[in-house]
């Protein structure tokens, strides 16, 4: 890859590291978005690059803080991804390309509709949610990383309704998140998927994404916990759009 292909990239991995720091996700879901609309590199690549980026994101975001985070919610949601990433690509094979459709239709609009109703109430709950719900929103997050490449959406509402520091929050979904891009890339690794460009890249990447992530750390935006909480609800409304736009789109052609 040459330099003036790899110049953007890097731009767009730098960009979605910091946004990662300061949000505790995200890192992945702007990569391959900004790599799919500007055409920047095969979504494959970018995916992979991405995985491998974030162990060095959080090697920065983390050291310090893992004490602002909550171990009991964080293992429990942990115990419900790992498995059932499987039974999620299980039940995608099983799937007709119409179901599966319908069903990334369904998906966005309970994504979406649940981005539209917290945004309006960012306030957190009074208590802290039980460790079985941890756990089912580790199980729904796990499923629809299997089925669709998309994790985070019960992860970031059941994290960001809880009434924890806001820095509890980013470092428990940073820490969920390199636990399944780690079990991913070593999934990849084992089956030969990671090409020598993907390697050469994210070794490139890591200084950029190092110092992305220091500067968050160091410059974080003036947003006060309500606000964050927005922000966060407003990217699950546009993962909600994203997820229903392709079906959406097959009607009209």
């Amino acid at each position: 890859m040459t330099l003036e292909a790899a110049l953007p990239i890097l731009a767009v991995m730098a960009a979605a590291s910091y946004f990662q720091t300061i949000t505790g996700f995200g890192l992945g879901m702007i990569a391959v978005g900004a790599a799919s609309g500007l055409h920047l590199a095969p979504v494959a690549t970018i995916a992979m690059l991405a995985s491998l980026v974030t162990l060095a994101n959080s090697a920065m975001a983390l050291p310090g803080k893992l004490h602002h985070i909550d171990w009991r919610a964080v293992a429990f949601a942990t115990i419900g991804i790992l498995p059932s990433v499987v039974i999620g690509v299980l039940a995608l094979e099983y799937l007709s390309r119409a179901a599966s459709g319908m069903l990334h239709f369904v998906l966005g609009a309970v994504v979406m509709y649940g981005g539209i109703t917290a945004a309006f109430r960012p306030a957190p709950l009074q208590e802290r949610s039980s460790n079985g719900s941890f756990l089912m929103s580790g199980v729904f997050g796990g499923v629809l990383s299997g089925m669709f490449g998309v994790s985070g959406p019960p992860l970031i509402f059941q994290f960001y309704r809880q009434p924890f520091p806001l820095v509890g929050i980013r470092c428990a979904l940073i820490f969920i998140f390199t636990v399944t891009s780690s079990t991913r890339t070593a999934f990849n690794a084992w089956q030969g998927q990671i090409s020598r460009e993907t390697l050469t890249l994210a070794l490139v990447a890591v200084p950029v994404v190092a110092l992305a992530t220091l500067i968050a750390r160091a410059w974080p935006p003036p947003l006060s916990l309500k606000a964050s909480r927005r922000l966060a609800y407003g990217v699950l409304m546009l993962i909600g759009a994203d997820l229903m736009l392709p079906t959406v789109l097959s009607v009209f052609n």
